[in-house]
């Protein structure tokens, strides 16, 4: 872990560690990170969420979209009460269990939406000091479902592993379209896994006809 990394977890391990035997217990029930063994959510999924915090702003609303079991979201939360973070899924059930995650840790920062990325999109475009996702589709796909929501010099964040280079190849050269600038990429390791996070500053506004339609943006790439 890296120093900052390190700092986080000696204030915060106590409710991260509880967060981790919440997440543990519901994966018997709904599926929303895959492995229930706690060292393996603490070293693979926490630590992972832990080296974005650095990069939250100062103030303000942060959006983690696909939440699932609340990675990067409830994290963030816990680390930084200061913020407001709204955790976005589409899926009913998972969002029962974020809200009654979130009830349990008793934190009043959060906020749980139901609701598909592009249509949440229309009715809170360009509020957001930060937007992330992970684990949610690849990094093109990501960009047209974040852009939308971030404020002007507000940041888009995506968790990735190595094959990320593959992803945003096509993209070089093309972030303004988005309105973005060209990612600046950190490395870190997760439990024994190489990641990678990437981050993107929002230069200018991004053109109304994104996002587009549910299910477009894996169809028709917005780079060609």
């Amino acid at each position: 872990m890296t120093e900052s990394v390190e700092s986080l977890v000696c204030v915060h391990e106590k409710k991260l560690r509880e967060y981790v035997s919440l997440l543990s217990s519901y994966e018997g029930k709904i599926r929303l990170t895959g492995p229930s063994d706690p060292e393996v959510l603490w070293n693979e999924h926490i630590v992972d969420c832990l080296h974005s915090v650095p990069y939250l702003p100062e103030s303000g609303r942060t959006l983690d979209v696909g939440s699932g079991g609340g990675l990067p979201g409830l994290v963030w939360a816990l680390c930084r009460p200061d913020l407001q973070v709204t955790l976005l899924d589409s899926v009913r059930k998972k969002c029962g269990a974020l809200a009654e995650m979130a009830s349990a840790l008793q934190l009043e920062n959060v906020q749980v939406v139901c609701a598909r990325c592009e249509e949440y999109a229309v009715k809170e475009r360009e509020v957001f000091q930060c937007a992330a996702a992970r684990a949610v589709a690849a990094a093109d796909v990501l960009l047209e479902y974040l852009a939308p929501f971030v404020t002007v010099s507000g940041r888009v964040l995506a968790f990735k592993g190595p094959l990320y280079v593959e992803e945003i190849k096509p993209m070089e050269g093309k972030w303004a379209r988005l309105g973005l600038s060209a990612p600046e990429v950190h490395t870190y390791t997760a439990g024994e896994k190489e990641r990678y996070l990437l981050l993107w500053t929002k230069q200018t506004p991004v053109p109304q006809r994104f996002p587009r339609k549910i299910g477009m943006a894996e169809k028709t790439k917005w780079w060609r």
